[in-house]
């Protein structure tokens, strides 16, 4: 029996000289460790991709009456619902959504991926979408390829509201505030005018935009903030590197968050959904829950 105060046995030096290994048998095992590290890999890219998560941002507008100071803003964008992307995970973010309560919710494109037989059921879905100042669309570009006229018609069975080159007003009291929209930048026009109607010089106006690259052809300050979605953040993050795919005009200029122009500034979603490959990597799917606020700093976390 040892005792813990007693000192361990120690075993003698051994006398056997190391293992030297060849060539091979070290290109065997990198490669080897590579595979293991890539299906690891694989698996996490594949589970991050369905952890969707809630982003909430504080950010200033511009002009922003008081009246609407404090006001949330829900942003969804790119559900892509398809084969990858289930009728089941695009209820799970409706029901995230409605559970934020969100005065006001934002839908920026690009509802399904491939495949017209998606449209109807994601429309209806996203139109149990709930908020006191209303529900807003516009297309993507996907949606555009695969069919707008049933995706209008769709989302017509529902409450939500078509905002494709018109825009709104949201009134509190006194005070008013216009949340509008222009078509996709690929495939349709953008009607900017019609977008902002009658707006003063000292309103604000919300834009909803689903390629944030059109915010390079904005130069009306009376555009408060741009809500857009399309890059999905890239979807796959490298350390260093960044988003080695970005479909932007721009690079990573508008690859996610916040990005303050000249005139205006436009907040970019990582999406809710994906498309192929369908995995994520430091880049998850999210809800945007944006507070607008009268003031001249920004917040960002996510949950």
């Amino acid at each position: 029996m040892q005792y813990m105060d007693e000192p361990s046995p120690v075993a003698p030096p051994s006398t056997t000289p190391p293992k030297r290994w060849t060539r091979r048998q070290f290109v065997r095992a990198v490669l080897g460790g590579g595979v293991g590290l890539g299906v690891l890999g694989t698996g996490y890219s594949l589970v991050e991709a369905r952890w969707l998560r809630v982003a909430r941002v504080e950010i200033p507008i511009p002009r922003l009456p008081a009246a609407f100071a404090g006001k949330t803003v829900a942003l969804l964008a790119d559900i892509h619902h398809g084969d990858h992307v289930s009728i089941d995970f695009v209820r799970k973010a409706v029901r995230m959504t409605n559970a934020l309560k969100p005065d006001l919710v934002a839908l920026c494109g690009d509802y399904i991926y491939h495949g017209s037989q998606f449209i109807r059921p994601c429309c209806l879905a996203l139109g149990e979408l709930t908020a006191p100042l209303g529900v807003y669309a516009v297309l993507g570009n996907h949606d555009r390829w695969e069919g707008a006229d049933e995706t209008w018609s769709a989302f017509a069975e529902t409450s939500v509201q078509n905002l494709t080159n018109t825009g709104v007003w949201l009134k509190e009291g006194d005070a008013r505030m216009r949340v509008a929209g222009v078509g996709d930048l690929w495939t349709e026009e953008q009607d900017m005018g019609s977008a902002v109607g009658d707006m003063r010089e000292d309103e604000t106006c919300l834009l909803l935009c689903h390629n944030p690259d059109y915010t390079e052809q904005i130069f009306d300050p009376r555009i408060g903030l741009v809500l857009s979605g399309h890059t999905h953040g890239g979807q796959v993050q490298l350390p260093v590197v960044g988003a080695p795919i970005t479909p932007s005009c721009c690079g990573q200029k508008y690859l996610q968050g916040l990005v303050r122009t000249p005139y205006t500034q436009v907040y970019i979603s990582h999406g809710v959904g994906t498309i192929w490959p369908p995995v994520r990597f430091y880049c998850r799917p999210e809800i945007v829950l944006i507070k607008m606020v009268q003031g001249q700093s920004s917040t960002q976390s996510s949950s």
